[in-house]
């Protein structure tokens, strides 16, 4: 494992981020522990997680950090309980403050023989919920069991607040990058510049402001996610009396007017939010876009209200050749994430991978 020159960005050597429906290795999870992410709610979420493994594990490895030994045995235990455990389950020893995989987890990159890791700085999204210096080592302690060589530009970023579609073409949005909390000393067009050369995505697109209750300052993975090179699905709010009514018609208008890296406008399908979701008081981010596409399956989070058929029929229109695996994620979501929040894709290694 080696920490490659700053002089020579992973585009320049033909790099990009492959899109998610691309074959995986594996996805990454880090295994719940910390009990203040899920105040008086903790006990049904390591349940949550043992259905998502045994989603997961029939197609691919999945791989899983957890703190010590103790919480290695207690994983072990509730996976096999719950009859999420093969020989694809791994579970490995790397310490991690809080469960959000999706944003302190490797940021994979290939060039179509070797595989790499883009190590984002992560600071709990802009400071919220210290400590975090478990979290931000993660990628390295991959990197580093496995042998990945990585590029570590230095800035702020979350895998959350990104969205490729793998040709080239990369979603984000002010609210999340743009606020001063991340990177106050970048401009907009040195965010966009990061994100082109580590990324591979020439053409960078930005939506507005993400959903109510979402603590990560507007990530994407909330709101809009690309389904194919060509097809956005996107949230939109039917109420006109909720609050994410005006931002996610905002975003939607936006996303009318976008082109592709080849200059083609996107096919733009509309995708229902859930009835609201609160607990303690307080509004909850539950979202359908939240969902992860994996190998042969798609993770979709459900809430238990009427628009879940909904959701599920679109998905599964937009997915085909996939099987569509509804999960209850109103007990996830009060952790403020759900399934896409908490994974990390590695991408499949081709036969000739050279490290």
């Amino acid at each position: 494992m080696a920490l490659l020159s700053p002089d020579t960005t992973p585009a320049q050597l033909g790099f990009r981020m492959p899109a998610e429906w691309e074959p995986h290795e594996a996805t990454w999870l880090s295994w719940p522990h910390n009990r203040e992410t899920w105040p008086g709610k903790f006990a049904p979420v390591p349940v949550v997680y043992a259905e998502i493994v045994r989603a997961l594990m029939v197609a691919e490895r999945v791989r899983i950090c957890v703190p010590d030994a103790e919480c290695r045995g207690e994983a072990e235990e509730i996976l096999r309980h719950h009859r999420a455990w093969n020989e694809n389950v791994e579970l490995f020893e790397i310490p991690t403050n809080d469960s959000w995989t999706r944003d302190h987890g490797p940021c994979f990159v290939t060039d179509g023989t070797r595989r790499r890791i883009v190590k984002w700085e992560y600071n709990a999204w802009g400071g919220k919920y210290p400590p975090y210096d478990l979290d931000n080592a993660v990628a390295l302690e991959i990197a580093e069991r496995f042998g990945f060589d990585h590029w570590r530009p230095g800035i702020v970023m979350e895998g959350g607040s990104i969205d490729v579609n793998g040709r080239g073409t990369v979603l984000t949005t002010e609210a999340c990058l743009l606020n001063p909390n991340r990177n106050p000393h970048l401009s907009k067009e040195r965010i966009e510049g990061y994100l082109r050369d580590c990324l591979g995505t020439p053409n960078v697109l930005w939506l507005g402001d993400g959903i109510a209750g979402d603590d990560t300052d507007g990530h994407v993975d909330d709101i809009t996610r690309f389904t194919d090179p060509r097809t956005i699905v996107t949230a939109v709010e039917e109420d006109p009396g909720d609050e994410n009514y005006d931002p996610l018609q905002q975003n939607l208008a936006l996303l009318l007017g976008m082109k592709d890296q080849d200059g083609k406008p996107f096919r733009i399908v509309r995708l229902p939010m859930p009835d609201a979701v609160h607990f303690d008081g307080r509004r909850l981010p539950a979202s359908y876009a939240n969902f992860l596409i994996a190998n042969g399956v798609v993770l979709l989070p459900v809430y238990q209200c009427g628009n879940d058929r909904r959701a599920i029929t679109i998905m599964q229109e937009l997915f085909p050749d996939r099987r569509i695996v509804p999960i209850d994620c109103t007990d996830l979501v009060w952790g403020l994430g759900a399934i896409h929040c908490i994974s990390q894709q590695e991408p499949a290694a081709s036969p000739q991978e050279a490290r």
